[in-house]
């Protein structure tokens, strides 16, 4: 029964995610904002990734009541998100985004955790609770693009606002239990900290989160610019997150054959090659298909490598600060980069400088990997 619990909040959570990712840039533009607004209004909601999950990690590590913030978060979230309807200028905008992503950035690093504590000695269980999010990214965007098409990107938050209202329902089914409550009693996470190794994942999540920003951000309007519609952009999203779905099958077989640090090396060389093709050969639908396929390397295994890595170090009473820590610095500090480097780019040197750039990124991640991390994480 607790995996359908569980397995539900991520369902509702990656529709939101495949709502906002993919069509929010689409609906900034209908309303007349520049590419290097949206940039920053993006990077804005991944900047509040860096504040939120440390702020309320310590609260959950401090209380144990994981699932109680969840549910308070996921409320919160809903309801500052309504403030898109009572205008539409960058500055009110940027305040509403702010508001609301203090909130719905607090509630998934601690539900994380939550899957993890639940999981106790079977870790590599969290693949096959994960994937339904990656289920509901799908189907928010093999749906949502038809849905635009036909009814404009106006209703988008309208749409949006009913899924953060299904998160938080979704988060009441979870029984506060499956957190547990840690005791205090352990080395400082400062200590943690300082090992080497923990600091170049860190680095590492950073900078391939960092070199996600132009997709996460402009992929859609990218695209459009090159000619594909707003049904074949949502395909093309569906299919990368159908490739993240089958690596996350195979995940517990890799995670048992190969070391953590062997598949976090191959994420990010996948990674890199997959930016190269976006940017120097988008005019052919063929190699676009096959960037998309290298999602399953770029998202799906580097997450569920990186989260296993970080359940190992981050232990005891650090968990939820470690969860939170991943969060914060790279979908948090490296996303906001990212993102608002792009939007600059983008009006400076041309769209496709912006994934020259990250493979650049890529690049970097992977040497850090290659000089810095040289351990597997006890089990």
């Amino acid at each position: 029964m607790i995996y359908w619990r569980l397995s539900g909040f991520y369902l509702c959570y990656f529709i939101s995610l495949g709502a906002l990712v993919p069509y929010w840039s689409l609906y900034l533009k209908s309303i007349g904002l520049s590419v290097a607004d949206i940039g920053e209004l993006f990077a804005i909601l991944m900047a509040s990734k860096v504040v939120a999950p440390n702020v309320w990690g310590w609260i959950a590590d401090h209380t144990g009541h994981r699932m109680n913030i969840v549910r308070i978060a996921s409320l919160l979230a809903a309801l500052a998100f309504s403030g898109v309807f009572f205008g539409s200028s960058f500055w009110w905008l940027a305040l509403v985004m702010s508001g609301f992503g203090f909130f719905w950035n607090a509630a998934l690093p601690q539900f994380e955790a939550t899957t993890m504590n639940h999981l106790g000695e079977e870790p590599h269980r969290y693949s096959g609770i994960r994937l339904w999010g990656s289920i509901g990214f799908i189907i928010a965007v093999a749906t949502l693009g038809p849905v635009l098409d036909h009814y404009g990107a106006s209703s988008l938050p309208a749409i949006l606002l009913v899924v953060f209202v299904l998160i938080w329902l979704s988060s009441l089914a979870v029984p506060e239990s499956a957190a547990g409550h840690l005791a205090l009693d352990q080395q400082s996470l400062l200590s943690v900290l300082k090992r080497p190794e923990v600091f170049s994942l860190l680095l590492v999540c950073f900078l391939v989160q960092a070199s996600h920003g132009p997709y996460y951000t402009f992929y859609t309007l990218y695209l459009e610019e090159f000619g594909y519609s707003t049904a074949q952009v949502g395909q093309l999203w569906a299919l990368g997150v159908v490739a993240e779905i089958v690596i996350f099958l195979f995940m517990p077989r890799l995670l048992s054959r190969y070391s953590s640090r062997h598949l976090l090396l191959v994420t990010v060389t996948l990674t890199t090659l997959r930016w190269v093709l976006i940017a120097w050969l988008v005019h052919h639908p063929v190699v676009v298909i096959l960037a998309q396929v290298l999602h399953a390397a770029s998202f799906g295994l580097y997450h569920a490598v990186a989260i296993h890595m970080i359940h190992r170090l981050f232990t005891g009473t650090h968990q939820g600060r470690g969860q939170a820590l991943y969060s914060s610095l790279s979908f948090g500090a490296g996303g906001a980069l990212g993102s608002i480097a792009s939007g600059y780019l983008w009006t400076g040197l041309g769209p496709q400088s912006m994934f020259a750039l990250a493979a650049a990124t890529g690049l970097a991640a992977m040497a850090v990997v290659y000089a810095g991390i040289r351990f597997e994480p006890a089990k």
